[in-house]
């Protein structure tokens, strides 16, 4: 159920996405999870670009997918994204894929990111510009975001 998520994003299944049975092969839905990530984060506010500025980044420490009906070339899946957790050093983001025209279910999954300085790759806490950022997004208030475990 994609209600209680704000954003999505659309991406269309390309030929070369599909395998022999004709449906989407399984890891395409984690590089389409990344999508939403990417656009997830400039629909917040808080950019790639402004990430790198502010001297973080983040690398992918664990990754899900459940998959519950195929996809198919040329189908749109809208990738609804939201942050599901924020912890001192990680976030895990959340996803559901939504065939656009029918609002079939494809697939759920979620990613989880360690935050880490750049350049130097040592973990680093949630910077409060990204947790302020979600939270307006979201409209929740952002010290129900700050004190999770991590």
């Amino acid at each position: 159920m994609h209600e209680p998520f704000k954003f999505s994003t659309p991406v269309r299944v390309r030929f070369n996405e599909t395998d022999l049975q004709g449906h989407v092969n399984f890891g395409h839905y984690l590089f389409y999870f990344d999508i939403g990530v990417t656009d997830y984060l400039r629909a917040i506010g808080y950019s790639y670009e402004r990430m790198r500025a502010e001297g973080v980044d983040m690398v992918y420490g664990e990754s899900r997918a459940r998959y519950l009906s195929p996809a198919y070339f040329d189908e749109t899946l809208n990738i609804h994204t939201r942050i599901g957790r924020i912890g001192n050093s990680s976030m895990r983001f959340d996803f559901q894929a939504i065939e656009a025209s029918s609002g079939r279910r494809v697939a759920e999954g979620e990613i989880t990111v360690v935050m880490i300085e750049r350049g130097a790759h040592k973990k680093m806490r949630v910077p409060e510009s990204l947790r302020d950022a979600a939270a307006r997004y979201e409209e929740v208030n952002p010290v129900l975001t700050t004190h999770l475990p991590p």
